[in-house]
């Protein structure tokens, strides 16, 4: 659920408001195997990674539960790969570009890793996404000019009054309340007053900022309101925080609820001099952006389907590895089972020498080395085109017993033709497939 396909509320209605709840709620779903979830003030996604897809999709229904099926956004295992990468890197928010999302990203990593949510598909996934938003950002333009809501919401802001000669309110002390007080005093605004619960907060905040600014507590909100021209709401608070009632004094005022959860109840509409916006009237702003910065979105477009490609073939060729490290372990116990017969066998029928012994091992060794060379070559080479099929039948060759002591394959995906010998080499049915 995105600023592109829902409204504030029907992100909002996703999942709970605590991400390591969420997370840990996905991992207690049957089939999970690893979960992260990925929440801002304009997006909240679930990711999941299962044997099969059905199972994902239905270990994710309680997570949309409460959100309209027109606001769902729901990727395959490719498609929520690439997505995660374009959000660390700034493509899918409403500022395009924008920095804050690369650090969400990294929290939101460290709060699934918290709550047991993060496994070997998830952080390759993870880091990579990371990695390439450090990388377009370094090597591109795209999050020069407006990078943030907070200086798209100040900016949105200059449009409507004339800050230089405005007071305005920031409510909040957090670290999107920082850039707006920031953004703010960058345009010049006469006067900042910074309201948080917290006082010493409020003020550390004024302090950071180069303007004539103050902080002070929540209890001096409706006074503040009254005499500032403009306002931006940034708070975590779960109810509104900015009433009907806390603004009955002001007279012309222009307010920018950036919260998620609201943090201006919809009810201030009805107040006469009082403007509301949120997150989505911040568009307008964002879409100039966007125009000046396409030339370095193709770049970072580029670098994503670069990066894309290479966590493919990370993870085709971890499997591919998987499958030979169990090979060369099955051969090597062949190897040492015939070896200790036939030493037996020489050591009884006559004096056998160590000199011997090493000439007869280093013999079993190479024999094995090379056996399992073209193997080796060709099974890697089957990763990378995604042929579990032959994989699979290259193991039943190779060792008919190879049995319990198979690689877990479930994930992998076979043809709607694939012999029953490969789909039971897999340990699976033909719909297997580790979704993320």
């Amino acid at each position: 659920m995105t600023h592109g396909n829902a409204t504030v509320d029907e992100i909002a209605a996703a999942g709970t408001d605590d991400v390591r709840t969420d997370v840990a709620a996905l991992r207690g779903e049957d089939g999970v195997r690893e979960a992260y979830v990925l929440r801002t003030c304009n997006r909240a996604e679930a990711y999941v990674v299962t044997d099969d897809t059905a199972v994902g999709r239905s270990a994710l229904e309680w997570f949309v539960a409460d959100v309209p099926d027109d606001a769902v956004v729901a990727s395959d295992h490719e498609g929520s790969l690439r997505h995660l990468m374009r959000v660390a890197a700034g493509m899918d928010s409403m500022v395009l570009g924008e920095d804050r999302i690369l650090g969400q990203v990294r929290e939101a990593y460290e709060d699934a890793r918290g709550a047991g949510g993060i496994g070997p598909v998830l952080e390759g996934a993870v880091t990579k996404a990371i990695h390439v938003g450090e990388r377009v950002r370094n090597e591109t333009a795209v999050n020069e000019g407006v990078v943030s809501l907070g200086s798209a919401a100040a900016e949105h802001l200059r449009e409507s009054v004339d800050l230089t000669e405005s007071t305005a309110a920031v409510v909040g002390a957090g670290a999107v309340a920082r850039t707006v007080a920031g953004a703010l005093a960058d345009r010049g605004v006469g006067r900042l007053v910074v309201v948080n619960r917290t006082v010493p907060n409020a003020e550390a905040v004024a302090e950071t900022v180069d303007a004539d600014a103050e902080g002070v507590g929540l209890d001096a909100l409706a006074e503040t309101l009254s005499r500032a021209d403009v306002a931006v709401a940034a708070t975590a608070a779960t109810d509104p925080v900015i009433e009907r009632g806390t603004v009955a004094d002001a007279d012309e005022l222009v307010v920018v609820d950036m919260a998620q959860p609201r943090d201006v109840a919809p009810a201030v509409d009805a107040v006469e001099g009082v403007t509301r916006y949120d997150l989505d009237a911040l568009e307008s702003v964002t879409a100039e952006t966007r125009e000046r910065r396409r030339e370095a979105a193709e770049r970072a477009g580029a670098i994503i389907e670069e990066e894309f490609e290479h966590l493919l073939d990370q993870f085709k060729r971890k499997r591919a590895d998987e499958v030979i490290a169990a090979m060369h372990e099955s051969a090597e116990r062949v190897k040492e089972r015939e070896l200790g017969r036939a030493v037996g066998k020489l050591q009884r029928e006559g004096e056998f020498t160590e000199e011997q012994r090493e000439v007869v091992e280093s013999m079993a060794d190479a024999l094995v080395s090379q056996l399992l060379a073209a193997p080796t070559k060709s099974l890697r080479e089957a990763a990378a085109e995604d042929d579990w099929t032959t994989i699979a039948t290259a193991l039943q060759l190779f060792d008919p017993e190879f049995g319990a002591d198979a690689p877990d394959l479930a994930g992998t995906d076979l043809p709607a033709d694939a012999p029953p010998e490969a789909i039971d080499a897999l340990g699976g049915d033909t719909d297997a497939d580790e979704d993320a």
